[in-house]
């Protein structure tokens, strides 16, 4: 049975930023969560764990459900399993190489084969970013979906890279449609399909976003450090 149920959008809690020596890290407020507009506390070392959690649930149980392979093949994106070289099947490591009439480079790292057969494999580790990508740029990033793909502990696990990549889509539009598109586009076979704009946007998530296009305007021009604006959140 599919485990995609459900179509309401949740905005979870956005990268931290980093301060090495702290225990824990100031995120941004959150688009339409509880706690928008306050500064709430983001704790790396908890939240590793659950994008660990979501990481072995997309291996072992999301990409063999009918219902994640049937959003997978409309969205044009192949599941760790389909891949021609190094296949990854569960969350125990990758299979031995393999080749065919289907294979073809890929963008990103994929696991490479244990080469000593008596050690231990690793556990594999797969990038979800690629798909969290591609479901927000079709418009397939519901809540529903989120949860059939990455599990119960989506929003903790894979919440923040979801809207920091929410927030990088609204960003790349600013380049024009086929600039956008070739950006998503992941190699010949794997081309988006289509795009959407961003869905059910709340107005607290494109003032988030504008604040941050004002600081990268910023960086552009060199008003960084001593040389910032005294504004905050102004435009230049």
């Amino acid at each position: 049975m599919s485990n995609l149920h459900g179509f309401t959008t949740h905005f979870p809690a956005g990268y931290p930023a980093v301060h090495p020596r702290q225990g824990s890290f100031a995120l941004g407020s959150s688009a339409g969560s509880p706690s928008a507009g306050t500064t709430p506390q983001f704790d790396i070392f908890e939240w590793h764990p659950a994008y660990q959690s979501c990481q072995r649930f997309f291996l072992d149980h999301a990409q063999h459900d009918n219902g994640v392979q049937a959003v997978a093949a409309l969205i044009n994106i192949c599941l760790p399993f389909q891949w021609s070289s190094n296949p990854v099947v569960n969350s125990s490591g990758p299979l031995p190489a393999s080749s065919g009439q289907a294979a073809y480079s890929m963008p990103w790292p994929r696991p490479p084969a244990p080469n000593n057969p008596r050690a231990h494999p690793a556990p594999a580790w797969v990038s979800l970013v690629p798909f969290i990508r591609r479901l927000i740029i079709t418009g397939m990033d519901k809540e529903g979906i989120m949860h059939g793909f990455f599990g119960d502990e989506w929003r903790k696990g894979v919440g923040p890279v979801h809207e920091c990549e929410r927030r990088n889509y609204l960003f790349a539009a600013k380049s024009g449609w086929a600039s956008v598109k070739t950006q998503y586009d992941m190699s010949p076979q794997e081309s988006v399909p289509f795009l959407k704009p961003l869905q059910d946007v709340q107005e607290a998530e494109i003032d988030s976003a504008e604040k941050m296009w004002s600081q990268w305007l910023y960086m552009r021009d060199w008003e960084i450090g001593p040389r910032a604006p005294e504004a905050d959140g102004g435009e230049s």
